[in-house]
């Protein structure tokens, strides 16, 4: 039985690892080391040349982090990934080796605010665009795609509003056009969703959120899905054809499925040095080890939570995709077939005001900007991770001032409720 066909919480827990050959430890060793002694001048050389697997130096690679990648790689069925040092870095390394001065990316409205500035704002001093459109209007998605467009981004659940993206229909479009696709799947983990199944070529995770689970981690995974034909035409040179950053090496011809992946290391994390540090990687690991375990939970009460929500005559609205009222029902039991996540929005009645109290006395859930914790956690998006856009900008992200995000937990659903009953209760009095 080969490590592809095991299932899921198997992986989860021995996919990328084995006992340690010198020791025997069988938790993967945090390797708190800078630097790697080369047997000899020659295999420093292979090393350098990319003709032999192994390690140089930290910033490049380093054992526990490279376990961390190899397992979520095994866990997207990826044909090879590198970890990095946030979500936010896990973007920008996704882009680095397709984008130049003058090209675009086309991203979707519905991205987590921090996301919408990368990317509208931040990525222009490398020269790079974004141009932005709804992902449910393919036409539209079609049309924005043109000759400078180097990639399509969207992510599966978005944050904060859990609006389900059709990856399937956005993949077939960006075959069509020769780009590859681009999926965040923070929110829903391999567990819930496998873009890369539905024709996604690159998947990038904020390892910060549900794959550590405990708040206790920054850090990104960059995943290809090795099936892309970077030398199908001239938009990818830095793959297709030789690479002055790494002496002409030319990385498709010379590593065909894996070359995305190791460009990222020897050219991006050498240059752009978003190293993930081990220990953050030893956490990471030992939280994916229960992943399953806690998606299910997670999704469990969210379902619950959001029917009390609906039913609630306080509330506005509900924006989860597991309501049968959702746009996106029938699209998160096609797509998502275990649930629609555990992050959601609500609008609350007495708008902002009324967000800002309820804030301010929830006692269970934690006001934190963060999501994907065994903790429920809650946030005013408007007036935190997306107040740095206009109001329109904040509506069309499903960050509307009226909304409050939560991001439910493994907590006993009641409990989660209740909290949120005394919280609404002081809000809208």
């Amino acid at each position: 039985m080969t490590e592809r066909q095991l299932g899921f919480d198997t992986l989860a827990i021995h996919a990328g690892t084995a006992p340690d050959p010198a020791t025997g430890a069988r938790q993967v060793p945090i390797y708190q080391t800078t630097a790697y002694v080369f047997r000899d001048a020659d295999h420093a050389a292979k090393l350098f040349n990319l003709q032999e697997i192994g390690y140089i130096y930290s910033r490049l690679t380093n054992p526990t982090v490279s376990a961390l990648a190899d397992r979520v790689a095994a866990l997207e069925g990826a044909a090879g990934g590198i970890a990095c040092s946030s979500g936010h870095a896990a973007q920008i390394m996704a882009l680095f080796p397709l984008m130049g001065p003058g090209k675009n990316v086309v991203a979707s409205t519905r991205l987590y605010g921090g996301t919408l500035t990368q990317f509208s704002q931040t990525i222009k001093r490398f020269g790079w665009e974004a141009k932005f459109v709804d992902t449910d209007d393919l036409n539209a998605v079609e049309a924005a795609i043109d000759d400078n467009t180097r990639a399509v981004f969207c992510e599966t659940i978005a944050n904060p509003g859990g609006y389900i993206s059709d990856i399937p229909a956005l993949a077939r479009i960006a075959d069509l056009k020769g780009v590859p696709l681009i999926v965040d799947n923070t929110t829903a983990t391999p567990w819930l969703c496998k873009p890369m199944e539905m024709g996604a070529t690159i998947v990038v995770h904020s390892a910060t959120k549900y794959l550590t689970g405990n708040g206790t981690v920054t850090g990104g995974i960059v995943l290809d899905s090795g099936k892309f034909n970077w030398s199908a035409s001239d938009k990818f040179p830095s793959l297709s054809q030789p690479e002055p950053a790494y002496h002409g090496l030319v990385f498709h011809p010379t590593l065909g499925g894996m070359a995305f992946t190791f460009h990222s290391i020897a050219v991006g994390l050498r240059d752009l040095g978003m190293t993930m540090n081990p220990q953050g990687a030893h956490y990471t690991l030992m939280g994916i080890e229960t992943l399953g375990l806690r998606m299910a939970k997670h999704v469990e009460n969210a379902q619950i939570v959001a029917e009390w929500l609906e039913q609630d005559p306080r509330v506005e609205t509900v924006t989860y995709a597991g309501l049968k009222s959702s746009p996106w029902h029938g699209r998160a039991k096609a797509l998502l077939p275990k649930g629609a996540g555990a992050l959601f929005t609500f609008a609350l009645k007495g708008g902002y005001d009324a967000c800002v109290k309820l804030i301010d006395n929830v006692k269970l859930f934690s006001h934190v900007a963060n999501l994907g914790d065994t903790r429920s956690l809650i946030i005013h998006s408007a007036s935190t991770t997306h107040r740095q856009l206009t109001e329109a900008q904040q509506v069309k992200a499903g960050a509307a001032p009226n909304v409050v995000r939560l991001s439910i937990g493994i907590e006993d659903p009641a409990d989660i409720i209740a909290d949120l009953d005394q919280a609404i209760a002081k809000a809208t009095a």
